[in-house]
């Protein structure tokens, strides 16, 4: 998983969670119809991995611009920003529930629109509106199952939000493989995502509004109709009571932290036990989208073709590897996070991130050091006017090799159909050439070389998805929603939220553009320096929370918390330890 947050939920949680929605099965039924939410989140993060090889098919001005095939993919990311601050606005002003709603109306628009555009600026308007849904939805989706959940099992339910967003980028994964073979690929691949939208907005219609939004907007007896349905009799008049007085405490404190954004960030960096949880919250998230998880969660296809496997099918066929890798990481973190801590599996899991990007970038050099030759010979079989221009004009084409030939402008390497390693044709990358070149059922490469140790990339990025997931992968939404006090959660939490979709954005941004100038190998040692930076700021950052009630949270953070290296020594010369290291 990627973005989008999930409360901890520890094993007897679950075992509750399960006894309580089989006696009351409304409460999965509110927890799964909103949770639609995260597998729409899921989709779209997952979809364009594989649409956007058949896209650059379809389109030679987004094969041949790489920004162009950034700018497909980062433009959902970009709308989410917009659509998470205006769903912030709509949860208060509409609703959860009609908050859902338009946002289904909204991803499904952009799925027909994406599904029938004519031309590339059309997909971006179309990733542009999905992405204002998805946003939205990440915003809505977890908050209405919380509030919608009887507080025993909150976690558990919430959970499920996260699991949909790893099983939907699955589900996605299996749609492109599915569609491979049909007429159109790309565009049934970006248009089934309207289908769950459409499912949810209907199963949403007969359902009720948030209690919680119902008793703020003084619609007393219909929350407590809700609550009724939720909690067993004898239990409704404490809940009534308990959300009473959460409303009541929350209304008082607006005033003092303030009503408009810019008052609640001046609060919030003025506070010092807020401004020290925004360090740890803020460092988490970014650190999240700097490790460079989105690479492969948008271009993982892309990647697999770079370690050598020239088919848009075997990409996608082994690409799905890893999406499956995610859920099961994501069910690891599910079960072990309130038992080892936050903070230890987050180090764990940067330590295994940093490790795994260091031999990727090995790998990759390795493959392109010992990429095959081009063969003069080869290149000129197809005729004179197919040959690469640049290899033509090389003042020492003898020297060229396969992964030579594929940062030259328009150029794409022809493998020999004796054998993939032996030399081969360095041509010009258009359509017609491409054609002849598997019309003697060769192999065409665009965007790797044929390689012996492909195989070991594709490894590595499962081995790579595996210790981010459970620690990476939940965690830090997890801590931003332990590390700031309650008065400030909301706006605390936002902040991060913005902070991570904002790294998002700049890492999907400029992925491409990284491994045209630095090369595969040069850009994964990039994340690695980036996640090195991370791994120190986490360690000197972020306190342990596991089993602190949210009082003793703040009571660290006001003490100042520091690593137990680094923690200061009592009288009798023993370290102080000021939160777990």
């Amino acid at each position: 998983m990627v973005e989008g947050g999930a409360h901890p939920s520890s094993k007897t949680e679950f075992t509750e969670c399960w006894k309580t929605t089989w006696r009351t099965p409304y409460i999965m039924r509110l927890a799964l119809s909103a949770g639609i939410g995260g597998l729409l989140f899921g989709y779209d993060t997952g979809v364009i991995s594989g649409a956007l090889l058949y896209i650059r098919e379809d389109f030679d001005e987004v094969d041949k611009k790489t920004w162009l095939q950034e700018t497909i993919v980062s433009m959902a990311v970009a709308g989410a920003i917009i659509g998470a601050a205006i769903g912030g606005w709509m949860n208060d002003a509409l609703g959860r529930k009609k908050s859902i709603v338009i946002a289904d109306v909204v991803f499904f628009v952009g799925a027909i629109v994406m599904a029938v555009a004519p031309a590339p600026w059309v997909i971006i308007i179309g990733r542009i509106i999905v992405g204002l849904g998805v946003g939205m939805a990440s915003m809505t989706a977890p908050l209405y199952i919380s509030e919608a959940s009887p507080h025993r099992i909150r976690g558990a339910l919430v959970s499920t939000n996260g699991l949909l967003i790893t099983g939907g980028q699955f589900l996605s994964y299996l749609i492109n493989l599915a569609f491979t073979k049909a007429p159109g690929t790309w565009r049934w691949m970006l248009g089934v995502a309207g289908l769950p939208a459409v499912v949810q907005f209907v199963l949403m219609l007969s359902l009720p509004e948030s209690p919680r939004w119902l008793y703020r907007d003084n619609k007393v007896d219909e929350a407590r109709a809700i609550l009724a349905k939720i909690y067993p009799p004898e239990e409704v008049d404490d809940e009534m009571k308990a959300l009473h007085e959460s409303v009541e405490f929350e209304k008082s404190e607006e005033g003092a932290i303030g009503k408009t954004m810019i008052e609640k960030l001046k609060s919030c960096f003025g506070n010092t036990v807020v401004r020290r949880g925004l360090y740890a919250g803020i460092t988490v998230q970014v650190a999240q989208q700097f490790v460079g998880i989105n690479t492969v969660m948008y271009y993982s296809p892309t990647i697999v073709q770079f370690a050598g496997f020239a088919s848009n099918q075997t990409a996608m066929a082994l690409s799905l590897i890893t999406s499956g890798l995610n859920v099961v990481g994501t069910l690891i973190s599910m079960c072990f996070v309130d038992r080892y801590g936050r903070r230890r599996l987050m180090i764990i899991s940067m330590l295994g991130i940093i490790s795994c990007l260091i031999v990727l970038a090995g790998v990759f050099f390795y493959a392109a050091s010992h990429s095959p030759t081009v063969s003069h010979l080869e290149s000129n079989h197809f005729g004179t006017n197919t040959t690469c221009p640049a290899y033509v004009s090389a003042t020492n084409p003898a020297a060229w090799n396969c992964m030579t030939c594929l940062k030259s402008t328009e150029c794409a390497f022809c493998a020999s159909k004796v054998e993939n390693l032996a030399p081969g044709a360095c041509l010009a990358a258009n359509d017609n050439i491409r054609s002849q070149c598997r019309g003697e059922h060769r192999v065409w490469y665009s965007k790797g070389c044929p390689s012996k140790i492909g195989i070991f990339a594709v490894i590595l990025l499962g081995l790579y998805i595996i210790v981010y997931a459970p620690g990476m992968g939940t965690i830090p939404w997890i801590v931003n929603s332990e590390i700031y006090p309650l008065r400030y959660r909301g706006t605390g939490g936002g902040i991060a939220a913005v902070s991570n979709w904002t790294a998002n954005l700049i890492v999907s941004e400029t992925y491409l553009t990284l491994t045209k100038e630095l090369g595969s190998a040069g850009t994964f040692l990039l994340f690695a320096g980036f996640s090195t930076i991370g791994l120190i700021f986490i360690y000197f950052l972020v306190p342990e929370t596991k089993g602190m009630q949210f009082e003793e949270v703040e009571k660290l953070l006001q003490k100042g918390f520091r690593p137990k290296l680094f923690a200061p020594k009592d009288t009798k010369g023993k370290q102080k330890v000021e939160g777990s290291a």
